[in-house]
Order: C-alpha cells, then sequence, then structure tokens
C-alpha cells in the first residue's frame, strides 16, 4: 500500500515530530526530556491526559520560526515517502509565538516557505487549520481564531479546535469558531473519541462544523449516524491513535468499516504518528488486513478526502487528477 496515492487531513504538526528529532533539538538547548523517552527512544505516557503532558513537553523545545521550519521539512519527507500527496496539518499559535499575531506570522513564514520547498521537491502540498487548544479554556480559544482570521489565505485554511474532550463544551467555544466563519475559514473540531456521541452532535449544531475530528464514538448513536450521513458531514478518522490510546482495544473492534458501511463519509489520517507508532502505509495494511479493504476501497476513500479538503478548487481537481490510475 506504500505506493498508493494518499491524502491525510488530520496530524498535528508537532505531533508528526519524531523523538530522534525533538531529542536532537533538546540537546542543542540544553533542555533535559528524559523523561518523556522510553527504554527503545520513543514517547512513553499513559493514557490521553499524560499524552497530552508529553506532547506539550516535547513542543516545548520547538522555540522558533527555525525549529518549526525544520520540523516541517522533516515530516514532509516522512509522509511523502510513504505516498501522501496532501496533508493537512493542525498548528496553534499558541505553541508558534504565544497567541501574539506578528510572532505568528513568523512563526507562518517559516513553515510555509518549508512546505514550498517539499512541494517543488517531493510533490507534497500541506495547508494549516489553526488550532485553539481545548484545556487551555474559551478565552484563550480567541486569540488563535484571531490569529487564524487575520492570516487566512493559500495555507491558512480552517480553524479545528484540539486538546482535552473533558474541558467544556463545544458552545464554549462558539465565538473562536463564529470569528474564523466570518473570516471564510473551514471548520472542523475534534469530538467522539473520548467524549461521546453527543459531543459530535453539539459539535455540529453549536459550532457549524463540516468536519469532525475522529468522531468515531457517533456509532453509538444510531440517529447520528444517520446525521451524519444525510449532512455528509466527514469523520477524520485516525484508527491506529484510537488503538493506540485504548478507545478502542483492538483494529477489529473499530467502527471505521461500520460507519463506512451505515454511509457515513470516512477519511484515514494518522494524527500523531511517532506517538502511536503509525503511518499512513501502516493504517492501510492495518485495515486492509481487518477488514479486506482493498486498493479500490482506499481509492474511494481519498476521493472522499480530496472532496472534503480544505483547499481551494484547483488544488481539489488537481489532487482528484492525481488519483487517477494511471492507466487511464
Amino acid at each position: 500500500m506504500k505506493s498508493l496515492p494518499k491524502i491525510e487531513l488530520h496530524t498535528h504538526l508537532e505531533g508528526c515530530a519524531p523523538p530522534a528529532f525533538v531529542r536532537d533539538l533538546a540537546k542543542e538547548k540544553g533542555v533535559d526530556l528524559s523523561g518523556i523517552f522510553d527504554e527503545h527512544g520513543g514517547y512513553a505516557y499513559t493514557g490521553f491526559v499524560d499524552f497530552l503532558r508529553v506532547y506539550e513537553a516535547a513542543t516545548s523545545v520547538l522555540r522558533s520560526p527555525e525549529d518549526y521550519a525544520r520540523l516541517t521539512r522533516t515530516i514532509l519527507a516522512e509522509m511523502a515517502a510513504h505516498g501522501v500527496i496532501y496533508a493537512e496539518t493542525f498548528v496553534s499559535p499558541d505553541f508558534c509565538g504565544g497567541g501574539d499575531l506578528a510572532a505568528w506570522r513568523e512563526y507562518l513564514h517559516a513553515i510555509t516557505e518549508a512546505a514550498a520547498q517539499a512541494e517543488a521537491q517531493d510533490g507534497i502540498i500541506l495547508k494549516g487549520i489553526v488550532t485553539p487548544i481545548r484545556h487551555f479554556g474559551p478565552e484563550r480559544s480567541k486569540a488563535p481564531a484571531v490569529c487564524a482570521a487575520e492570516t487566512v489565505g493559500d495555507w491558512v485554511v480552517g480553524l479545528g479546535m484540539g486538546g482535552d474532550e473533558g474541558n467544556g463544551h463545544p458552545r464554549d467555544f462558539a465565538w473562536a469558531f463564529d470569528c474564523a466563519r466570518e473570516a471564510g475559514l473551514r471548520l472542523t473540531n475534534h469530538a467522539g473519541e473520548f467524549r461521546g456521541p453527543d459531543s459530535v452532535r453539539e459539535s455540529i449544531e453549536d459550532l457549524g462544523v463540516e468536519r469532525i475530528g475522529h468522531g468515531v464514538r457517533s456509532i453509538e448513536d444510531p440517529a447520528l449516524v444517520e446525521l451524519l450521513a444525510e449532512k455528509g458531514i466527514v469523520l477524520e478518522v485516525c484508527p491506529g491513535s484510537n488503538v493506540a490510546l485504548g478507545v478502542y482495544p483492538s483494529w477489529a473492534d473499530h467502527p471505521i468499516a461500520r460507519l463506512r458501511d451505515a454511509g457515513v463519509k470516512v477519511t484515514v489520517s494518522t494524527d500523531d504518528p511517532p506517538f502511536f507508532h503509525t503511518t499512513m502505509t501502516h493504517e492501510y495494511d492495518r485495515l486492509a488486513d481487518t477488514f479486506g479493504w482493498s486498493e479500490d476501497d482506499f481509492a474511494a476513500l481519498n476521493r472522499v478526502a480530496a472532496e472534503a479538503a480544505f483547499c481551494d478548487s484547483d488544488t481539489r481537481d488537481a489532487l482528484l487528477k492525481r488519483l487517477e490510475p494511471a492507466d487511464v
């Protein structure tokens, strides 16, 4: 499956940082991060809340626009090696300049320059979804939304909240989503991962999103599954992440196939791949092994992803053309 062209809509920029990259950066800056790695050199955490702690510790060594440029070049090379031709990544101004607009512009310039280099070299396209951090609270979600609204354009294409679903309700963050919507940004939200289907329904009703990050626990509410199918709400599903974090005990228990069979538009992504020991190739291989999905199934998934991408229509048309079989 490695050679298949792939589109992924749900990655976190910092969460894609390989452990070796973070260790090297920490060494350069004289920061001791030994407590976040296991004996094999991978990230070490227990459960979702501890995962967030380790994630933010790893992110703490990314302190300059150049650090983010180096990170962007590193992860795009890795993605391209697994056949990814287009990706959308969550990135937060909270980590890139502390929510300050002027600082965010500097980080954004560095990231987009690195992305342009990767596109020229490997043909992979990257777009950004600005991300308020849910567990930082509703008030702090406003600055990232303003940063997104002020820099909407070719690269900044959406707003989507990440973080701990246990913090508040989607409606508490309505100001940030309204600000982004008024600026012309497309909207998604993490929901239905560690909280149940109600969080998905609330995200649709209170925030007006057109995609849901994860959303897999929608399967617990048949009426919600029908609603998702009827409205064409797209789920950014990350099976390997869900299994690694214990949302489901195994790949066989994962509901992605049942959701798809029910008419829900699903896509496949890696979320934070080095944390979950996965790649897009690994995700496809496991889905093929578990559910018997063929190359035709993955081609259909990627067409759904292309149609759901927050990019402009010209980019979408180009992606759809690249997804066509070589003999067509």
